[in-house]
């Protein structure tokens, strides 16, 4: 795929996507998801990688939803993407986004300015948020006559409690970035000249081990954190662990241990 409204890179083990519309503050299209999903399958598919950042360029991470070139349109009688009307939350029918971030490789969201509408919800399922001391939340869609999507109703809960996501969704107020600390919606906030380097400091603690496990790890997080079967939730974790016993990264990790070098993993 060529990419249009995204910019993928590699430093390192790391994958950089940054969204590219700075001119409408990274405002999403149809489009942008596709490119978006592209880029963390090609970052899954490439054995060098182990994380991901994304990132927005310019002055904003990602303004919400295009209005002309959503909304409007789908007003107008169009489908603004590749059958929106048949996805999830907006996003055309072959992207399922939540699986995939949840079954990918680390990704880190960098928020650098505006996070708002899906600017927002498409990260809450990111394994960690860092954001700038310059950005801004907001979960506005009350304030467009419509609700949110992307299961955000449940994920928004899962970061900030039950309180705090009534407030944040039913009044579609901003938040800035210490607030949204404060609240438990980031897990950092830097100064805006740090925010990559944080970004990149802690994909790079994950980057070094090895991607199975990883993902494996994710999958446990992802079904046992919204489980009430504690035996379910042992056993699924039983059952990786064999798997685990059997394969070569376990025997590379123990060999490395006995041999007092670091292990390789990729």
């Amino acid at each position: 795929m060529e990419y249009e409204e995204i910019i993928y890179e590699t430093k390192g083990t790391v994958a950089l996507i940054t969204l590219n519309r700075p001119d409408k503050l990274n405002a999403w299209t149809p489009r942008m998801c596709e490119e978006q999903a592209h880029a963390i399958e090609q970052a899954n598919a490439d054995s060098s990688i182990g994380s991901i950042i994304m990132t927005g360029a310019g002055r904003g991470f990602c303004a919400g939803a295009d209005i002309g070139d959503t909304f409007q349109t789908r007003l107008d009688g169009e489908d603004p993407g590749n059958d929106t009307a048949g996805g999830s939350g907006g996003m055309p029918a072959g992207v399922d986004w939540i699986s995939l971030v949840r079954e990918s490789k680390p990704i880190i969201a960098a928020v650098n300015g505006a996070a708002v509408g899906i600017g927002v919800t498409m990260i809450l399922p990111f394994d960690m948020i860092v954001c700038s001391d310059k950005s801004k939340f907001g979960f506005v869609f009350v304030k467009m006559g419509i609700v949110p999507e992307l299961a955000s109703t449940h994920f928004l809960v899962s970061r900030v409690g039950w309180g705090r996501a009534n407030e944040m969704m039913l009044s579609g107020s901003l938040y800035s970035g210490k607030e949204a600390f404060d609240y438990g919606l980031v897990e950092y906030v830097v100064n805006e000249d740090e925010l990559l380097d944080k970004s990149f400091e802690l994909a790079n603690l994950f980057s070094e081990n090895p991607d199975a496990q990883l993902r494996m790890t994710k999958r446990l997080l992802t079904e046992n954190a919204v489980t009430t079967d504690i035996k379910a939730a042992e056993e699924l974790e039983t059952k990786l662990l064999q798997e685990c016993w059997e394969r070569d990264e376990h025997a590379e990790a123990v060999s490395a241990f006995m041999e007092k070098r670091k292990p390789k993993f990729r």
